[in-house]
Parts: structure tokens; sequence; C-alpha cells
């Protein structure tokens, strides 16, 4: 299988054939003592736990059986993206995450797409994460995904080159851009003199970015908005990313029992007495967001919450029954989406999917298990798959009979050769599998910060880079001049232009 190193044009490295965006960060690389970065890597860490930037995994427990936090592996080598490649890959973003709203909308307005045959009809009406509650509902702008995490990989063509794939939409709530912003500013403390060295678009005012689209959703009349982002509480595993995004921004952390619906309207417990509020930040997914509509017995919503959404007088972001987009059935849809809605060619590729719901495919599937990627249409953090190369023979047998069982709730990849990036592991600087997942927000325009946050399968061989699997994290420079940020109305399909704003076989989920 052929392989695609993002800093070396032949592999296995011995510092020659450096690829030329990444050739001066090579050479100050050289120089470096092993013990100074070993040094460095250990202090990253004790940074990081100091101020607490951890990830909880469900399911683990420490020896006193209390669940554990874990810290995201920080790695002392960026993953650098010439200024030209960033500028493709996003323009494909903007067409994208633009096709998938029009698609949202659609499905709860007209369903034109579903009228046209373009998307089977019980794909989506029979969809767990089709909320048929969001039927008729507009929103403002006719945004749903304001904030999306489009997961894209590398993976070497038939003459060797790199090429970016989307694996999968992450458009409910996604996590990670806290550990990007927290990545630049720990590479900035700990080699400042590359930053003078490299033009490296900044993604610090991320946080400014995502409140002027939060506070665009505002209804109709709100002058000065009040923006709060609701969190399922401390024991979340993306609790850090909570807090940290609701400082940053300067706005209030609620969760569903701090908040109050009177006449249609939501407001916030203060000390100073009831608050308005008109626009959530939620991190919570549907099924808890509002006891009368959805799950009677959550307690991490607030009752009351989907009549003032329905009336128009709270924005909800990302709004409710976005999960029909980012589902991984509908996922192999996107591209004729994009001719659809927007008359267009793709920018960005899927990855190849065989759809099991189809009895062709599903054949397929069966006859090449240990070949593909199968994974659960609602699997996310790179649970629920399976990764055939690299499965026993009775791993392999148990997901043959679970796809057996239920055709619809899988699809299979090829398993691509993802590019790699030099890290520093134990046994010194090795290749280990990276992707990448840009942060797209969407308003009156779409937009975001050049890069978004690079993933790495710390262990040799792996293509699992989730965090919950034992991945770690990389900082993103996206090199070159300033370049024109994508953005586009989402009333229009034409892509405008405006300044540059400063700055996996894997599943959803960081």
């Amino acid at each position: 299988m052929q392989k695609f190193d993002e800093m070396y044009a032949m592999l296995p490295f011995d510092g020659s054939d450096v690829r030329e965006h990444y050739k001066r960060y090579a050479q100050w690389l050289s120089k470096q003592p092993p013990d100074v970065m070993l040094s460095r890597r250990a202090e990253a860490e004790m940074i990081f736990r100091r101020v607490g930037i951890t990830f909880a995994v469900y399911g683990a427990k420490d020896e006193d059986g209390a669940g554990t936090e874990r810290l995201i592996p920080f790695d002392l080598i960026p993953r650098i993206i010439p200024a030209h490649e960033w500028a493709s890959m996003q323009r494909g973003l903007v067409q994208r995450v633009t096709a998938l709203n029009r698609f949202i909308q659609d499905v709860y307005h007209g369903q034109d797409i579903i009228r046209a045959g373009i998307v089977p009809q019980d794909l989506i009406v029979g969809n767990a994460q089709f909320r048929p509650e969001m039927a008729g509902v507009d929103v403002p702008e006719n945004i749903y995904a304001h904030i999306a995490g489009i997961d894209i990989v590398r993976a070497p063509d038939a003459q060797g080159n790199g090429e970016y794939y989307v694996l999968e939409d992450n458009l409910r709530v996604p996590s990670g851009v806290s550990y990007m912003l927290e990545n630049r500013k720990m590479t900035m403390r700990l080699f400042p003199e590359l930053f003078s060295q490299h033009k490296v678009a900044p993604v610090a005012h991320y946080p400014d970015l995502l409140l002027d689209t939060l506070r665009a959703s505002a209804p109709a009349g709100a002058v000065d908005p009040t923006v709060v982002v609701l969190t399922p509480g401390m024991y979340n595993s993306a609790y850090f990313e909570h807090a940290f995004l609701a400082q940053q921004m300067g706005v209030e952390l609620v969760e569903g029992q701090d908040l109050v619906v009177k006449d249609d309207f939501v407001y916030m417990r203060t000390t100073r007495g009831l608050q308005r509020v008109h626009v959530i930040y939620r991190r919570v997914d549907d099924d808890f967001l509002d006891p009368l509509v959805f799950r009677p017995t959550s307690t991490l919503g607030c009752a009351g919450l989907m009549a003032a959404y329905r009336a128009g007088n709270v924005a909800i972001c990302n709004a409710v029954g976005t999960g029909i987009a980012d589902d991984k059935s509908v996922y192999p849809y996107v591209p004729e989406m994009i001719r659809f809605y927007l008359g267009e060619e793709p920018i960005l590729k899927n990855v190849p999917t065989w759809m099991c719901r189809k009895q062709d495919d599903l054949q397929y599937v069966l006859d090449h298990l240990p070949e593909l990627v199968v994974k659960e249409v609602h699997g996310a953090g790179g649970y629920g798959m399976l990764v055939g190369p690299a499965a026993s023979k009775a791993e392999i047998e148990d997901f043959r009979r679970a796809v057996q069982a239920n055709p619809a709730g899988y699809i299979a990849q090829p398993t691509l050769s993802l590019s790699s990036c030099p890290t520093y592991v134990e046994s010194g600087i090795a290749p280990r599998h990276i992707d990448l997942r840009p942060f797209v927000l969407s308003g009156k325009q779409v937009q975001m910060v050049a890069g978004g946050l690079t993933r790495v399968a710390l262990k040799e061989g792996s293509l699992v880079v989730n965090s919950s699997q034992g991945g770690g994290t990389k900082d993103t420079w996206v090199l070159g001049e300033p370049i024109a940020a994508a953005s586009q109305t989402q009333s229009q399909s034409q892509s405008q232009s405006q300044s540059q704003t400063m700055q996996t076989q894997t599943q959803g989920g960081l």
C-alpha cells in the first residue's frame, strides 16, 4: 500500500527529501538537542495538567472506581499546510457546509431532494436523527449547523500524491476547537522563535468569530442579544471545552437548571433576578434538551425550551435536528446534495462508501470484511467500528453477525492509507497517521480560521485518531501570505471573498 507523509517525500525518512513548505522547520528541528525537546514535552504536559485541559473517558474507571480524566497527548511537531492547499480546502468546506444547511432546511420543509428521487424518503423519515418536531419550523437565515467540524483525511492517489477526502461531517455538537486553540498557545510558549521564522495564520480570534456567529442568529429585534453556553455539566467528556469557550467569549456557562421558560421566552436565573436569553450555544444532545418534548426523564435541559424555540423567541445553535445531515447513512449523498442545491461539482471528495442497506453493497461488504472499515451509522468517538486489516478473526465474525442482523445500521469504506506526520513517540521521531478537523462557522456568511485540529494516532500503524481511543493532537499551521477567507451568503451558491481572519479512519466526536 502506498504511503504519503506530510513532511517527507520519501519514507522511511532520513532528513532528505523534505517537502518545500516544511524545509525551514526541518532545518530548525535538526538543530534541536533531543534532551531539550524532551524537556519541552514534559513542560507542555505539566502546563496542560495544571490548567485542567483534560478529556473524560466514558466507561473508564480508576482504581477507586471513579471515572477517569485523561490529558490529550500534545505532540511538539506541527502539521503544516501550504496556503494554496488550504485555499482549495477552504472553498470546498464552504461549499459543503452550505449544501448541508440547504439540505437540513429542505428536509424539514419542502423535501424537494426526496421528491426528486435523490435521497430515499425512508432514509430520512425513518432515521433516528430526524426530528419531526422541527417540520415547518423556520430558523434565522435558514442556518441549522452554525458550527460544523468536518473531518478531513489525506491519502495517496495512484501516483502517490496526497489527495484530501472528507471522512465525515460533525454537525450536532462538534468538539475539539478548544484543543486547537490551546495547542497554538502551547507551541508559541515553547518555541516562540518559530513564529518569527514562519508566516503562520493565527487562530486566536476564533472565539470572537464564534460569538459574532451566535449573536447574528438571535431573534429579530434583539439589540444586544444575551448568549449562553448550555452544558450537561462537569461530568461531560468535553466539559473543559464548554467552560473554556464560555470564558473566551465572555458569556455565561449554564446548566439546564439555570434556565426557565415563561410565556415562551427563555430566562436565565441570576442573583439579580431573571435575565432574558436570546441565543443558546447548546452542547447537549437533542434528546435531553426539553423533557416536555423529548426524553421526559432528562434533567439536562429546560422544560418548555422547544415551545420558545418554535415561537422564534430563542435561537438554539446548532439547531435541533441537525443530526439528520451528519448521520453516516446520509454521508454518501452529500456530493449529490452539492449538485442539487448549488449546481456545482464537489470540490472535496467523499471516501468511497458501501451502504449495507443496499443488497449488492451488503454482499460486497460481507465478502470483504477483512479489507474494509465498517462503521455503525450512529457510532461516534471511534466506537462501533471495525478496522478489518487490524481485526482478529473473532472480531470480524462478530461484526459479520451484527451487520447481517441490521444491514441498514452500517456503512463500509476502503481502508485508506492515511497520511502520516513525524511525531515524538517514546522511541524518538516516527511517522504516525493523522486527520484534520477544521471548524466552519455559518451565519450570514460562512467563515473559519485557517487550519483546525490535527489529531494523531499515537500507536504505530493505528488508523484511529480519536482521543477517546488514545489519540493525541498537534498544532496545525497554515503557511504563506494571508489569503482571502472563503465566505458565502446562505441565499447564494456563489462564493464571495472577504479578508482573511486571523486565526482517520475516524468516527465523530473528539
